[in-house]
């Protein structure tokens, strides 16, 4: 039930395959390392298909190799420090998509100034929005860096709006 519930929810995620978050599960549930023939026997999938996702569960830092005793294959075994695979996971995944959102606001900027054809609402929209992932941006590094996220920046911006008296309203 944990396992194909995790795998659910990795699917949902948009970072793991359904797989990744059952072979996940399944590793964290189990005391010590399984070798990958233990991986699919468990789970009932191909030794290949379980090699292929256990090597994006290792780029991601959620599972790591490491030898038992004995034995020459492979053993893995899941992260226990969840602190670690989430700064990992926001650094590497949300954060590089809020930089992809913030050069493309920057663009928008530099096009509508060169063409001088921004209204002053599309102006405030496109400014509140590069204020609003700029200090996004600003959260996922602190939390990357093991340093508070202060929410209140996000809370604080707010898209100014152009009245027709010329003074801005919220």
């Amino acid at each position: 039930m944990f396992v194909d519930g995790i795998g659910t929810a990795a699917a949902s995620s948009g970072v793991l395959s359904q797989l990744q978050g059952r072979i996940f599960a399944l590793l964290y549930l189990h005391d010590g390392a399984l070798s990958l023939d233990e991986i699919a026997a468990e789970l009932e999938q191909s030794k290949s298909n379980i090699s292929i996702n256990i090597r994006g569960l290792i780029d991601w830092h959620l599972v790591r190799r490491s030898r038992v005793a004995g034995s020459r294959r492979d053993h893995y075994e899941a992260a226990t420090d969840f602190f670690r695979v989430m700064q990992e996971v926001m650094e590497r995944r949300f954060r590089w998509c809020v930089r992809l959102v913030l050069a493309t606001l920057g663009e928008v900027e530099r096009a509508l100034a060169e063409n001088r054809a921004a209204t002053p609402l599309t102006t405030a929209r496109i400014g509140a929005l590069k204020a609003f992932f700029s200090v996004v941006d600003a959260g996922i590094g602190a939390f990357t860096q093991g340093k508070p996220m202060d929410p209140t920046g996000l809370m604080n911006v707010r898209v100014l709006l152009p009245s027709k008296s010329g003074r801005r309203r919220a």
